[in-house]
């Protein structure tokens, strides 16, 4: 599903990845894992299109990257990948399937299927009570639940999570864990888990130690 070749990436003089390589199968869940400022969130942000590698090859879902301009490369990004963040970014004036739907109308999905699609998301996700409230009226827990929704609304080839339960109380953030599994196991979808949360790491099928701007183990 991902292979990253060699990927360098520095912001002026600082090197910040220098070298990583790995290979990430379909339907396979991976941690990573490391002190701050080893280059895990500038390495997800490249493995999610958000950023350009310096140098290296990355390939997703058979596309190479490197051949993409912008437009294109925000339209791959659009239909291939979903992101669950630390902090949901919903927006506050819309409601949970408002949020939901707006990675699909971007994508030129109806508003009719998109937001049947977005009901059975946020069900299954067990919000159907919820859909029709604001962020500020739900919990944080079920604020995250509608991010999920919303990264999965267009049937992403690969979910990214940047410290997906860093501002949730450890029993939410477990069901929140135990969710990205059911999800794999509904939909057959890869994630990429950027976390400092042990128990979450250890759940993965494989976990990546990254120092220094490199895979270590």
């Amino acid at each position: 599903m991902i292979t990253a070749t060699n990927i360098h990436k520095s912001y002026e003089t600082l090197n910040v990845l220098k070298g990583v390589t790995l290979t990430i199968e379909e339907g396979e869940i991976i941690s990573i894992v490391g002190a701050s400022g080893a280059g895990k969130t500038t390495l997800l942000h490249i493995l999610g299109t958000l950023d350009r590698a310096n140098s290296g090859t990355l390939e997703i879902n058979n596309t190479t990257i490197s051949t993409l301009n912008d437009k294109k490369l925000a339209e791959f990004r659009n239909k291939n990948i979903g992101f669950v963040f630390q902090f949901h970014h919903l927006l506050p004036e819309f409601t949970a399937i408002e949020n939901v739907c707006i990675p699909a109308f971007i994508a030129g999905t109806s508003e009719s299927v998109a937001e049947e699609k977005a009901k059975e998301l946020l069900t299954f996700l067990g919000l159907a009570e919820r859909m029709n409230h604001k962020p500020n009226e739900l919990s944080g827990g079920e604020q995250q639940r509608v991010a999920v929704a919303r990264a999965l609304i267009n049937n992403p080839a690969v979910v990214l999570a940047d410290e997906p339960s860093g501002n949730l109380d450890s029993a939410t953030a477990k069901e929140l864990h135990q969710l990205f599994f059911t999800l794999r196991k509904k939909f057959n979808q890869t994630f990429v888990i950027v976390t400092h949360n042990e128990e979450l790491a250890n759940m993965a099928d494989r976990k990546l130690v990254m120092r220094d701007g490199n895979i270590v183990m």
